[in-house]
């Protein structure tokens, strides 16, 4: 998705909804994409022809159609932003140059930055078995919404959600959910990277995350 292009479609979902942030917009971009084509296969690789991964294809190819009506979006604050930047070790300097404020401090911070609300997932187990992260959804389609969570897995990871089911009543009204990532008994620490996605789906949307699992840092 890092392409000029994206640039103008930005600019086209910002003036359909002139309130949605930057994240916002992002995140309808995102879990929108496709990652099949129109036979339904994978996506493959044009530079060999080979079967893409979300490593080379990130979310997918954009539907801007889709993507001005999302369904549900995942918005990040500045203030998490910058909790984010303080997970990864950015001194204070770096920090106010990016988000061009005056003043940050890191008194908090993420202590994971996978913790950010982002609209796709990377899970790095290192030496856990164990990762959770909770994410927060905003209602940006219908009031009344009903969402039922589909789970892709991965042959080395378990993957619960909780809660199943999300009820929206209105129109701007957020969700939390959590999603809690097990690695299998047995799975060698130097497993290569394995993908899934969770989906969250009503009768008009399909909200799709990529997930992305590593056993040892890259």
């Amino acid at each position: 998705m890092s392409c000029p292009h994206i640039s103008g479609l930005a600019g086209l979902l910002k003036a359909a909804h002139p309130e949605w942030s930057p994240s916002a917009i992002k995140s309808a971009l995102m879990t929108t994409a496709y990652v099949l084509d129109n036979t339904n296969s994978p996506l493959h690789d044009a530079a060999d022809n080979s079967l893409s991964n979300p490593h080379a294809h990130g979310s997918g190819h954009v539907d801007p159609q889709k993507a001005l009506s999302p369904g549900l979006v995942y918005d990040i604050s500045t203030e998490e932003y910058i909790r984010f930047l303080c997970s990864l070790e950015y001194t204070v300097d770096h920090i106010v140059a990016i988000v061009k404020r005056p003043s940050v401090n890191c008194s908090k911070k993420f202590s994971d930055p996978g913790q950010l609300n982002y609209p796709s997932f990377s899970v790095l187990f290192g030496g856990k078995r164990v990762v959770r992260y909770t994410r927060e959804v905003t209602n940006v389609g219908a009031a009344s919404s009903v969402y039922k969570v589909m789970v892709n897995g991965a042959p080395s990871v378990g993957i619960s959600v909780k809660p199943l089911k999300l009820a929206f009543k209105r129109v701007g009204e957020k969700k939390r959910y959590t999603v809690t990532f097990v690695s299998k008994k047995g799975v060698s620490m130097t497993n290569k990277a394995e993908f899934g996605s969770i989906t969250w789906i009503n009768p008009q949307h399909e909200v799709r995350s990529p997930v992305a699992f590593s056993w040892n840092r890259f």
